[in-house]
C-alpha cells in the first residue's frame, strides 16, 4: 500500500509546473504563451532571465532526486526488490513533468527531471551524459540535441561499464535508460523536425527568444 502512494506522490510531484510557477512570480502570466511554448528552463532563460531560469533547473532536477530517495527510504519492497520501487517513482516523476495532471498533461520534456532520477541512480553515467550534453551544446548552441545525444550516452555507458563490471549495476537499468533514450527522442520529436529543417533556435546567455515587451504582454 505504501508502494502505490510513493508511486502517486511521485506523479504529482514531477507534475509540479516549476517553470510555470517561477515565471509567473516574474511577471510571465503563463510562460506556454512565451517563446517555444515550453515550461521548461530553456524556455525560461530566453524568456525570463537566467536566474529564473536557474531556480527552475534545481526545482526540476530536485523533483526526480526527491522521488528516488523517498521511495529508497520509506518504500517497501515492490516485486520483491526495492530498486524497482525506486526505479517507479524516478520514472513517475519524469512522467508527471512531460504529462502533469495540473496542467491537462502538456507539460515540459523531462530531461531535468530524469536528471535527478539518475543522479541518484546512476551518478557516473548521468556524469558523462551531462559531459556529452555540455560539449554538444557548446559546439553547436542547440540544447535539443545536447539534450538528445545525453540521453543516448546514457545506455551506451550503462552497457559498457556492466561489460567492464558486471555486478556494478542493477540488471533493470540497463534496459531503462534505453527507454529513457527512447522517450527523450519522443519528447524532442519537434525539435528534431526544426534542427533537420534549419529552424532550431541557438541557445545564448545573451538573447532571449522574445523581446521585453512581448513578456509583459503575457504577463
Amino acid at each position: 500500500m505504501y508502494d502505490i502512494l510513493i508511486i502517486l506522490l511521485a506523479y504529482l510531484l514531477g507534475s509540479i509546473p516549476f517553470g510555470l510557477v517561477i515565471a509567473r512570480l516574474y511577471g510571465v502570466s503563463d510562460i506556454r504563451l512565451v517563446g517555444s511554448g515550453n515550461i521548461g528552463a530553456t524556455n525560461v532563460m530566453r524568456s525570463v532571465g537566467r536566474f529564473p531560469a536557474l531556480m527552475v533547473t534545481i526545482l526540476d532536477i530536485a523533483k526526480g532526486t526527491v522521488a528516488v530517495i523517498i521511495a529508497g527510504s520509506f518504500g517497501g519492497l515492490l516485486l520483491g526488490d526495492l530498486e524497482y520501487l525506486k526505479l517507479a517513482a524516478g520514472f513517475f516523476a519524469i512522467f508527471g513533468h512531460i504529462f502533469p495532471i495540473f496542467l491537462k498533461f502538456k507539460g515540459g520534456k523531462g530531461i531535468n527531471t530524469a536528471l535527478g532520477v539518475f543522479i541518484t541512480l546512476l551518478p557516473l553515467p548521468i556524469f558523462i551524459a551531462i559531459a556529452a550534453f555540455i560539449i554538444t551544446v557548446s559546439i553547436s548552441k542547440f540544447v535539443s540535441l545536447g539534450s538528445i545525444l545525453g540521453s543516448f550516452s546514457l545506455p551506451i555507458t550503462v552497457y559498457i561499464t556492466t561489460l567492464i563490471a558486471p555486478d556494478r549495476y542493477h540488471p533493470v537499468y540497463l534496459p531503462v535508460a534505453i527507454i529513457f533514450a527512447i522517450l527523450a527522442i519522443f519528447t524532442h520529436r519537434t525539435n528534431i523536425k526544426r534542427l533537420l529543417k534549419g529552424d532550431e533556435n541557438r541557445f545564448s546567455f545573451h538573447s532571449k527568444a522574445t523581446s521585453e515587451s512581448e513578456v509583459k504582454d503575457c504577463g
